[in-house]
């Protein structure tokens, strides 16, 4: 009796599809540094579900994902990837080189793969982009590479340019190459150079009022996760002190900061569930090479120009790929 109770069960999760959900359907894990909770890293989630959903995954069907979220403290980061990592899950998907670096200390076996994240050769996340050669593979967001790209708009905006403040901050792995690309920049230019460091958001408001009275011009945010945890109030600081700014991300301006290029961030998540896919039938991040991103965008806020008395040529207006007015 007891054989036909548990041959009744059986036929009907296999029926259900249950028992084959319960046995094989695979975890991910997905770790931000910011907060889950704001329209931009929600944007970045979708992005990455509608990914997965291309390659036939569906969330709470044949997939669980476990999110974990810093909130912009990046503490908290080792802990949550500890947790990811007891939780055993197949995958953690993250993106930003503190996070990734994070997981990378916290596991050498479970694959990982990176949505974003800036030179990882010279972070030491992979052996090279075409053999990754670990754990990790996944895509490249080449930010620190842009710096130089996106002195040059300025330049074109900026009338007579002859001196740019720096924004950085030590807590940024990719500052060295970063600072770089300016200098080489401005260098080949003649424009002066004023370098700041983020050492604590108290010291931001003081850091653009000495900018300016310093002569500078204009502003490059460096990249880095610092600066969009505080980027609030580093686009407050540099409207209040009448800066135009350049930043790497997108999030800045759609809160007022006045320029950004950079990769399409949603794009580099919804690519970043094609590895995972591969990964899960079987492939070795080890053997999976990491891309780099072929989409980038321009966005300008035409407001917050106009409160700064900047005048965007109408040539730099026609390239940007969103104009926020």
């Amino acid at each position: 009796m007891n054989e036909k109770i548990v041959g009744f069960a059986l036929a009907v999760l296999l029926a259900t599809g249950t028992f084959a959900e319960s046995q094989n359907t695979p975890r991910l894990g997905f770790l931000l540094p910011q907060s889950a909770s704001s329209e931009p890293d929600r944007s970045r989630i979708r992005a990455f579900q509608q990914g997965l959903a291309e390659m036939g995954y569906v969330e709470g069907k044949n997939i669980t994902i476990e999110y974990r979220s810093a909130d912009g403290r990046l503490d908290r980061l080792p802990r949550l990837a500890a947790e990811l990592v007891a939780l055993k899950v197949d995958v953690i998907v993250t993106g930003g080189n503190e996070a990734i670096r994070a997981v990378k200390n916290k596991t050498s076996t479970i694959p990982v793969v990176m949505a974003f994240g800036g030179d990882p050769v010279g972070s030491g996340f992979v052996a090279s982009l075409a053999r990754p050669g670990g754990n990790i593979t996944g895509l490249t967001s080449i930010s620190q590479q842009l710096v130089g790209k996106r002195f040059e708009l300025l330049a074109e905006i900026v009338p007579r340019l002859s001196k740019v403040a720096i924004l950085w901050s030590r807590e940024n792995p990719l500052r060295g190459s970063s600072l770089k690309e300016v200098e080489d920049a401005a260098k080949a230019s003649g424009v002066d150079l004023q370098k700041f460091e983020m050492e604590s958001p108290a010291n931001l408001e003081r850091a653009f009022t000495t900018m300016k009275q310093g002569g500078a011009r204009a502003v490059v945010i460096l990249p880095g996760a610092f600066g969009t945890t505080h980027r609030k109030q580093i686009v407050s600081s540099a409207a209040k002190n009448r800066l135009p700014a350049i930043y790497s991300d997108r999030r800045f301006v759609e809160i007022g900061g006045l320029m950004s290029y950079g990769a399409v961030r949603t794009n580099e998540f919804r690519r970043a569930a094609v590895y995972v896919d591969r990964i899960l039938q079987g492939a070795r991040p080890a053997d999976i090479p990491v891309e780099q991103p072929t989409n980038f965008e321009l966005i300008i806020n035409l407001k917050t120009a106009k409160q700064i008395g900047l005048t965007i040529p109408p040539n730099v207006l026609a390239r940007a790929d969103k104009v926020i007015k």
